[in-house]
């Protein structure tokens, strides 16, 4: 019976486990085709013409036109460099050049219009709303303003003044995230500065500029753009120092740009200078080297006495060794200084007016460092002694001095050495 029902059973247990198989087909395994992402091919030309019948319907209204290319379904991100050449010139221009390709144009560029802030600024402002809502096309004004910078000699010399203030303004009026080495880096290109261009450019750059902020913000952006210390690499090579840049920028009306490079100039030998008589002063040189050395530097730096007493000042105290909170100690590292220096302060210090100069120097110095408050009247007797300081000078500061810091302080200290300075006097 087990036999028979095992025969009766067992087909239908092999169709039972073959149906759990899949079944073969006749056509083999089929592969799906991969997708391929479809380029649309460019057409910046049919871009730029949209661009521009949008001009020409709005007739130049630059807030109807910005409303327009709002609700258009332009592609910016493929055409954003096209889109600033219809700003700028009025239509494309081709590649690599400013000069105009084929299709449509329209008069209401910034190279179209006049030479002045007033006609300009409307293009300015209405690019940074532009900005605002596609903030990605800043990449695409950098690469026009670039190409155009670089190609200065392809514009006309009004046009160079147009883009000038173009790109002062989008400065001064901070548009949004443009980088100021943009700008200037494409400036410095050998042959665009040989021929004069960059300066021209530069400066009615800096005029305009100037018009909205001082100079201490030029200098910022100056330096942001890496030019800070490399403003005369605008200038061309015959008139590249500092008589040609204070001439040129005088001649144009920029004399706080002047005075900023005058005193740039300063500050660098003023440093040189104390960095100099630091090393005499910590070698011990011979007193009358130091002193024909430093006459001769400030010959030819053409600095004035006064800035020459506080500088000797300086190095002289910066070069005592001082002795932490020990108060006497300090005091004669100062005294000690004072009295092997004397004959170089002596030798600057040659009017009454630059020895009035050393005891105001004196006077800040003692009221700003607490280690030097209570010897301020031991110092100006050393220096009396050493025939530094006359007495007309410090009885003069004695009685009119006018610094305010710690005057009161210092003027009760002294009480006692004008005493006897008065009494003297009246002996003799």
């Amino acid at each position: 019976m087990g036999l028979v029902l095992n025969d009766i059973l067992t087909p239908f247990l092999s169709v039972s486990y073959c149906s759990s198989k899949e079944k073969p087909t006749l056509g083999g395994t089929r592969i799906k085709p991969r997708k391929r992402n479809i380029t649309a091919p460019l057409d910046p030309a049919a871009f730029a013409d949209a661009v521009v019948q949008i001009y020409l319907d709005n007739a130049g209204d630059l807030e109807l036109i910005a409303k327009s290319i709002e609700s258009s379904d332009l592609n910016f991100s493929r055409y954003g460099d096209t889109f600033f050449e219809v700003i700028f010139t009025g239509g494309r221009t081709q590649p690599g050049t400013i000069k105009p390709d084929e299709g449509d144009r329209h008069s209401y560029s910034v190279i179209d219009c006049e030479a002045t802030r007033e006609a300009i600024l409307p293009s300015v402002l209405y690019i940074q709303k532009i900005l605002r809502r596609r903030p990605f096309l800043i990449k695409n004004l950098e690469n026009v303003m670039r190409r155009f910078l670089q190609c200065l000699e392809l514009f006309e010399d009004n046009e160079r003044k147009k883009l000038a203030i173009f790109t002062a303004l989008t400065f001064s009026q901070k548009l949004s995230g443009l980088p100021p080495e943009t700008v200037f880096q494409p400036l410095l290109k050998d042959n665009l500065v040989a021929k004069g261009l960059v300066l021209s450019f530069i400066t009615d750059f800096f005029k305009e500029y100037l018009k909205d902020s001082n100079i201490d913000d030029l200098i910022a952006l100056l330096k942001k753009g890496k030019m800070e210390d490399n403003i005369l690499e605008f200038f061309p090579t015959a008139k590249r120092n500092a008589e040609g840049f204070s001439e040129h920028f005088t001649k144009e009306g920029l004399s706080s740009l002047v005075e900023y490079n005058q005193k740039k100039i300063f500050d660098v030998k003023l440093k040189e200078m104390k960095s100099a008589l630091k090393t005499q002063i910590e070698e011990e040189t011979d007193i009358s080297e130091v002193i024909e050395a430093m006459k001769l530097q400030v010959r030819d730096s053409n600095m004035p006495d006064i800035e020459v007493v506080r500088l000797l000042w300086d190095v002289l105290m910066d070069a005592v060794q001082w002795s932490g909170k020990n108060q006497q100690q300090n005091a004669n590292a100062a005294l000690r200084q004072v009295k092997t220096w004397a004959e170089l302060l002596n030798a600057f210090c040659t009017s009454g007016k630059l020895e009035l100069e050393l005891i105001y120097k004196v006077q800040v110095q003692c009221y700003e460092d607490a280690k030097l408050m209570k010897i301020f009247p031991e110092i100006i007797r050393s220096l009396y002694d050493q025939d530094v300081l006359a007495e007309d000078t410090i009885l003069l500061w004695f009685r009119k001095g006018s610094n305010p810091k710690g005057r009161q302080t210092f003027v009760k200290s002294l009480e006692p050495f004008v005493k006897w300075l008065e009494e003297a006097e009246e002996e003799e």
